[in-house]
């Protein structure tokens, strides 16, 4: 495992000083959000112009762990396109993992199977790994719900977002058994109520050393992504929290 780091925890920059700041805080990989009216970069973006998307990468001197990619157009065609794209980019740029959201908590589960069956198919002709993230408002917020999906979809893997299972109007919810299926992780403190989803490293109640150990059962060997989000409004800076969690997830792996 080695520790990697998300561009969006520095959303107030353009990519290029995002990433360079990442690379400067000495993380050998970046976490690169991919979103659709994102900050940094647009599926959009990439499939108009791939070749200078990718030079834009290239140039920023540091390797990438992952795409986090959240797809908002709502013609099917032309999200899977778009999705093409991005796979496509990965493959160019040597990333082997490609997340999306699954759908929202409601949707039929048959209709996301078949979606997402239709997008693992896209992914893996790039040779890429699709996964979905474990996220409290879709299908993925009960970790039965995470597991299932995937025993539905062949070659559909987890991205673990432990701090949504952590923090849920109930308290924290056991998630053992999505860790086989788990092939990228971000990581943040966090407490045991929705208001503290993100609080100051140290004063949450997260098991990174419990997280850690489950990974190691799985033999997962991949990133662990600091995903500090530097949101609006937050109550403390954000950049010193992205290097205490830089430290302590060092420390533990």
């Amino acid at each position: 495992m080695y520790v990697a780091c998300s561009t969006l925890c520095f959303t107030r920059m353009p990519l290029e000083d995002a990433l360079r700041t990442i690379r400067e805080m000495h993380f050998p990989k970046a976490d690169l959000a991919v979103h659709s009216g994102g900050p940094h970069l647009t599926p959009a973006e990439v499939l108009a112009d791939p070749g200078r998307t990718a030079q834009r990468l290239k140039a920023a001197n540091l390797p990438l762990a992952a795409f986090h990619v959240v797809i908002d157009n709502p013609n099917p065609e032309q999200a899977r396109a778009e999705l093409r794209a991005v796979c496509r980019l990965a493959r160019v740029m040597t990333v082997p993992t490609v997340t999306v959201p699954a759908a929202p908590i409601g949707a039929d589960l048959d209709a996301e199977t078949t979606r997402l069956s239709d997008w693992v198919r896209t992914a893996e002709s790039e040779g890429v790994i699709l996964t979905v993230e474990t996220h409290g408002e879709t299908v993925t917020a009960d970790p039965a719900g995470a597991v299932e999906l995937c025993r539905r979809v062949p070659g559909l893997g987890l991205t673990l977002d432990p701090s949504h299972y952590h923090v849920t109007p109930h308290g924290p919810v056991g998630h053992d058994a999505a860790f086989p299926y788990v092939r990228h992780v971000r990581l943040r403190d966090s407490g045991t109520t929705p208001e503290q989803f993100q609080v100051r490293v140290g004063q949450g109640e997260l098991e990174y050393s419990r997280v850690l150990t489950q990974l190691d059962r799985v033999h997962y060997d991949r990133a662990l992504t600091v995903d500090v989000r530097d949101v609006p409004d937050s109550p403390f800076p954000v950049e010193p929290e992205v290097r205490k969690l830089k430290y302590l997830l060092e420390s533990l792996i």
